[in-house]
């Protein structure tokens, strides 16, 4: 019987990957095979022990601090009431390259390093946001209105901007 401790790390585990809107087989599909279904739907239920290491993998592959997946604390954090940052590829590549090119290739990049070639959106992480807010010499504040304006990002961006 898993303990409470078990438990409640499990339910966290849970909470990340049902904020990120994947299932436990697209965790597996998302890693490629990395992360079996079954493993991390035992985590979850605290059926099995997670190791301190693989517990840190698991924070990197979802993109959140280890702090976040430990019980101990309040329901996780930023990811509840923090809005996404999603970038419309659609509409980007619809933008001209004079305009969206360093963008474009950072979106790129990004699907590259994580195997993600959906077209249609890609989510991006506030740092994300800040590294092209210096290669476009603005503020991550003033970028956001930019992308908004380019109807790249939803206006809900803002939000995620007002946090930094």
């Amino acid at each position: 019987m898993p303990s409470e401790y078990a438990k409640s790390l499990g339910g966290r585990l849970r909470a990340i990957r049902t904020q990120q809107g994947l299932s436990l087989h697209g965790v597996e599909e998302k890693s490629r095979g990395r992360w079996k279904a079954v493993v991390v739907g035992s985590y979850e239920r605290g059926d099995r022990a997670v190791t301190v290491q693989k517990l840190a993998e698991l924070a990197d592959f979802y993109g959140v601090p280890v702090s976040e997946l430990l019980p101990g604390g309040a329901s996780p954090s930023p990811l509840g009431p923090t809005p996404k940052l999603v970038i419309d590829l659609e509409r980007l590549a619809a933008l001209p390259k004079e305009k969206a090119g360093p963008l474009a290739r950072y979106a790129a990049t990004i699907q590259s390093q994580r195997g993600d070639y959906n077209g249609k959106v890609l989510s991006i992480r506030q740092e994300d946001l800040r590294s092209l807010a210096v290669i476009y010499d603005k503020s991550p504040t003033e970028l956001t209105e930019e992308l908004i304006s380019w109807g790249v990002l939803d206006a809900e961006a803002r939000r995620a901007v007002e946090s930094f």
